[in-house]
């Protein structure tokens, strides 16, 4: 599990000096949004097994209700949605301070350089293309979530 295993250890690498960064009984909230079924499933199976718990949207609009509901710790935003863009998703959370802080990563099939240096300039903290590894996935996620901890 995820949440068992977020350590951050001291350069010195003693483990009397590791900081537990989760505590056990705290599990990450991640909102997944996209609109193929398929990869929410997945998304949620393998993040869940990590210890996370996972919240799925299919379109802009119930991503941000879900946001506005329940702060998620970390969103993985597809960018082709059928209403509201993952641009435009990106860039209304940026706008506002409740949510500006939120790491969020594109995983999407959208390949492009362009779409990702936009996705970055927008706030996204990382880009993953479809498809994708679970396991490069989940420790792209503990990283994030690492990073945020500290």
């Amino acid at each position: 599990m995820l949440n068992k295993f977020f350590t951050s250890s001291s350069p010195s690498g003693h483990e009397s000096d590791t900081k537990r960064v989760y505590d056990a009984c705290v599990r990450p909230l991640i909102l997944s949004v996209d609109d193929e079924q398929d990869v929410t499933d997945l998304v949620q199976f393998h993040l869940t097994r990590a210890g996370c718990e996972v919240l799925t949207a299919a379109n802009g609009r119930d991503a941000l209700a879900s946001v506005a509901n329940r702060r998620p710790d970390l969103i993985l935003l597809d960018l082709m949605l059928p209403d509201i863009d993952g641009f435009g998703i990106c860039e209304i959370l940026r706008r506002e301070a409740k949510t500006a802080a939120i790491p969020i990563v594109i995983l999407t099939a959208w390949a492009t350089t362009d779409a990702r240096s936009l996705g970055l300039e927008l706030g996204a903290l990382d880009y993953l293309t479809k498809p994708f590894s679970p396991r490069e996935l989940t420790s792209r996620v503990q990283r994030l979530l690492n990073l945020r901890a500290e």
